[in-house]
């Protein structure tokens, strides 16, 4: 059996993990308000609960990078997937801040092998000039998932409670496996369903010679001599200033629409999913974007720079609008317009690792990103609750500081973005 287009199948399902992903992970925070009530927590309790699912989920980055590079993609999801499944079910008999902080340890540890897993998936699957868009598809599918939470965890909430629904969408991501592990049989160079011609497409454009002028020979460093390289830190050190933007607002928007609006869970249902509307579409038209300009003989460097900074222009001024925002439709509007700059940006930086280097280095460079990311998320994470005791405005202030550092960190320390090769990397070397 032949299947026409099978990485974009490929690339769905991978898609459709992360709407998982993103339904299990919003849960509690939509259902905090309720819980907390209930077992008579407060705002600090959440935040200590939440910084034991980023102390896993940085833990995770760089542990399922490395699994991924070992295992492959086929198995480290199913193992990604199982572990966080399991972990949102335990949620249901959650009794504690302790409880809670174990379960939630797990969840992250789980979740974070979807990242690596992903960026490792379209580095395989697709040709250089398809990976931001197929990036893209994947960071819509954690876009489509807080979208879609949102409501969907709020009725489930008033149809059968709170444990109840942890356990309804953990059987989610079970049932994900059993197609991911018929469908996913092999890498391109061998899957017996593909056909000749989009092998040949797949493979021929994943040589780093593809869109150079000359060929080159690819380098996949090992783990501590790929840390040795400033491209590495580039990557590094641009997540870790600006992935604490986008979990800002997955982590605290029902927070911030109860303390700022007097939100119940019925309210942060019908408005929580709105800004990831704006999310979904900036991840597309961001790979798409990437995809135009370099099928236009844009080179890969010019292409990358532009659209991270056009991300960074648009995230900006929303970010500062948003802090003095009076109604919540104006709030939820605002942040929309914030994470379709997030996620314009984050698509092509996601790219880096691969357009760097090569084979398993590149799901090890965005484990180590991925973990950097959540160290800079933690930091937020636990200045939250001190900043906004008063008000919500420093919180915003804190996105707008960030943003240009990120930036700043993908012109300074990436050089031309092109690929490093054997030849080219005493020149590269940090000394």
């Amino acid at each position: 059996m032949k299947v026409k287009g099978l990485r974009w199948v490929i690339v769905s399902m991978v898609g459709l993990a992360t709407v998982i992903n993103y339904i299990d992970r919003n849960a509690l925070a939509v259902m905090w308000p309720s819980i907390a009530e209930e077992l008579n927590l407060g705002k600090d309790d959440y935040a200590l609960i939440l910084s034991f699912f980023m102390v896993a989920y940085a833990v995770g980055q760089s542990a399922f990078g490395k699994i991924f590079d070992s295992l492959g993609t086929r198995a480290g999801f199913v193992l990604s997937i199982v572990i966080w499944s399991a972990s949102i079910a335990l949620h249901a008999v959650a009794k504690s801040v302790t409880s809670f902080g174990i379960f939630r340890f797990t969840l992250g540890f789980g979740e974070a092998g979807n990242w690596p897993g992903a960026t490792k998936s379209n580095a395989e699957w697709f040709p250089i000039r398809e990976r931001a868009f197929a990036q893209g598809i994947f960071n819509s599918g954690a876009s489509i998932g807080a979208v879609v939470s949102a409501p969907i965890i709020a009725l489930l909430y008033v149809a059968i409670g709170w444990r109840t629904t942890f356990l309804v969408i953990a059987a989610l991501g079970i049932i994900w496996v059993i197609p991911w592990i018929i469908l996913y049989k092999a890498s391109p160079g061998k899957h017996p369903w593909l056909t000749d011609e989009e092998r040949q497409y797949i493979l021929s454009g994943q040589k780093s010679s593809f869109l150079a002028s000359e060929p080159v020979e690819d380098y996949a460093p090992g783990w501590f001599e790929m840390l040795r390289y400033r491209q590495s830190w580039a990557v590094i050190a641009t997540r870790f200033f600006i992935d604490p933007v986008w979990w800002l607002f997955v982590s605290w928007l029902p927070i911030y629409l109860a303390d700022r609006f007097g939100f119940d869970v019925k309210q942060i249902g019908l408005f929580a999913w709105v800004p990831y509307v704006g999310a979904a579409i900036g991840s597309l038209f961001g790979g798409w974007l990437a995809g135009f300009w370099l099928k236009k003989g844009w080179s890969v460097n010019r292409t990358r720079k532009i659209i991270i900074s056009l991300g960074g222009a648009i995230m900006l001024p929303a970010l500062i609008l948003t802090a003095f925002a009076a109604t919540p439709l104006i709030a939820v509007l605002l942040i929309a317009v914030i994470l379709f700059g997030f996620q314009i940006a984050i698509g092509n930086i996601q790219t880096l690792p691969s357009d760097f280097f090569s084979g398993k280095s590149v799901g090890s460079l965005a484990g180590v990103s991925g973990t950097a990311a959540i160290v800079g998320t933690l930091i937020t994470t636990w200045l939250v609750p001190v900043i906004t005791v008063d008000s919500y405005v420093p919180f915003f202030v804190l996105g707008a500081i960030l943003v240009p550092l990120a930036m700043l960190a993908v012109w300074v320390l990436s050089g031309e973005i092109k690929p490093i090769t054997v030849k080219a990397k005493q020149e590269t070397v940090l000394n």
